[in-house]
């Protein structure tokens, strides 16, 4: 039996109706392209109104609920496009994340893109961290606040993914040169002190599109408060982000001259994450980032 067949639609469009405090009644559910992790819907209701609707199984609620605190974090900073988000729940088997629908494309304004994102870690904390714990993928993500960054980075990014390596199997040289690079941390931060910065936290070329008009959006967002390097780091990891973006970007708010040799050291957290939802070649890979690391930080 199909997923849309199982899923209590009734009860999501009650959802919608009394969040919205408009009564919806769903007549169409099409299936999308979505990721490897949730089953995504476009539905549409007799009035008109179309939602875009996330499903999982109902244990991944907390999820769901993280990702549209991420969601009103980032809109309310008037920054940077994000779709609204209207409703999460449980319904029979499953659990759902309503989300404001957009007809989105691959192209748009790049150099409106780098602007905004500027604008986005200028929004700052006294801290680092964030306001709950939230998730990399289906990685659980620990936000608690640090007053220190390179604290932050060891214990709850760096230290976090090797612990779970370790649980899931990985240990002998992923382990022996992960507590070295946990060691040799401050040595990447020598003359550089990093200002707590909002981050989307997951920004790979997946995770934005842009709106028929040109205009950016960002989702999927997996947000803290931490070194703004991060977020670009990972613009670099899967393929790059266009020319107009880095330019605009650099122009607004110019990384910092060490930004090279830290990008590696901010990408490792991501291919760790990787290693341990995926596994494949992701642990080598972080075995060989982490020789270089090292190499650099002498």
């Amino acid at each position: 039996m199909a997923v849309s067949e199982m899923t209590n639609w009734p009860a999501i469009s009650a959802a919608i109706s009394s969040v919205t405090r408009q009564p919806f009644q769903l007549v169409e559910h099409d299936a999308t392209g979505g990721g490897c992790i949730n089953q995504t819907y476009r539905i549409r209701g007799q009035d008109g109104r179309q939602f875009f609707v996330k499903l999982n199984a109902a244990d991944k609620l907390a999820i769901f609920a993280a990702e549209a605190a991420g969601l009103n974090e980032i809109a309310a900073t008037q920054t940077i496009r994000v779709p609204q988000s209207v409703a999460h729940g449980s319904a029979n088997a499953h659990c759902f994340l309503v989300l404001e629908y957009l007809e989105l494309s691959d192209h748009g304004n790049a150099a409106q893109f780098g602007e905004q994102l500027a604008a986005l870690h200028r929004c700052t904390s006294s801290r680092f961290g964030f306001t709950q714990d939230n998730f990399i993928g289906t990685t659980p993500q620990p936000n608690g606040w640090k007053n220190n960054w390179i604290d932050f980075w060891r214990e709850q990014r760096l230290g976090f993914q090797l612990r779970l390596a370790q649980k899931n199997g990985y240990g002998g040289k992923l382990q022996t040169l992960g507590e070295k690079l946990l060691d040799a941390l401050p040595a990447f931060f020598d003359g550089y002190t990093p200002q707590p910065a909002l981050l989307h936290g997951d920004l790979w070329s997946g995770n934005h599109a842009f709106l028929a008009d040109g205009t950016p959006v960002i989702f999927d967002p997996a947000p803290y408060f931490g070194d703004r390097e991060c977020d670009l780091a990972m613009t670099e990891l899967f393929g790059g982000y266009p020319a107009d973006f880095y330019a605009a970007y650099c122009a607004a708010y110019p990384p910092d001259a060490g930004y090279a040799t830290r990008r590696d050291l901010y990408n490792l957290y991501h291919i760790l994450n990787h290693a341990n939802l995926f596994g494949g070649g992701y642990a080598r890979q972080a075995e060989g980032m982490m020789q270089r690391l090292l190499a650099e930080a002498g």
